[in-house]
């Protein structure tokens, strides 16, 4: 929720021109989805429902779409007209690639191995396919310390902190570091996100400090 609301946040502080509706349109959409979610599981993840998870990856697609339209937005006025507010423009910049990062990591948290609900309900033997392999999930055969703390040993499960952790690394690095996608959607997601975030890193917040110049 936390997370969902700082994206909703930093969307309405957005300059007038990134915006793909009147301001406050997409902001309330989100807000009415976010409603019936924290309705169906008011304090732990522990309740599932096919119209919990519709209204969910509805939501993180929506945020989603929303910030790739800003992304766009933002490239199409540097290319287009003369920039003449740098300062606005690289603080633009970095809400939209802070957006980047929350909604990636919602997106990956909401996917892997059936969502959140399933990942701490169901049996492990009973999981989905995962589509992240993470460095807990092959230590067990190492020193004591780190073995205590993999998937085998205690029963570790990714928590939203980890996906948003793999949504940094991926837009900083623009490639997966210590935890690999296994599945194509996985893939497909780290892609556009390692995408988006280069088109911000070089081009517009380049372009930006030049503008400060």
């Amino acid at each position: 929720m936390i997370a969902t609301l700082v994206a909703i946040l930093l969307y309405l502080v957005l300059p007038e021109r990134l915006l793909v509706a009147p301001r406050f349109v997409l902001p309330a959409l989100e807000v009415l989805l976010l409603v019936p979610l924290i309705a169906v599981n008011p304090r732990r993840l522990t309740r599932q429902t096919r119209v919990s998870r519709f209204l969910s990856l509805t939501l993180v697609a929506l945020i989603g779409a929303s910030n790739l339209t800003a992304l766009g937005l933002l490239i199409h006025a540097l290319v287009s007209t003369e920039v003449k507010d740098g300062g606005q423009l690289l603080v633009a910049a970095l809400q939209v690639w802070a957006t980047d990062i929350i909604v990636f990591g919602l997106a990956f948290w909401e996917l892997d191995r059936g969502g959140p609900v399933v990942r701490t309900q169901a049996p492990r033997g009973e999981l989905p396919l995962a589509d992240f392999r993470f460095s807990q999930d092959e230590n067990d055969d190492a020193v004591e310390e780190v073995a205590d703390g993999a998937s085998r040993s205690c029963d570790w499960v990714p928590v939203l902190a980890d996906y948003l952790y793999v949504s940094v690394t991926n837009s900083t690095a623009f490639s997966p570091t210590d935890t690999m996608p296994l599945s194509t959607r996985a893939k497909v997601l780290m892609s556009i996100e390692s995408i988006a975030a280069l088109l911000t890193s070089l081009l517009v917040i380049a372009r930006a400090v030049s503008v400060l110049h």
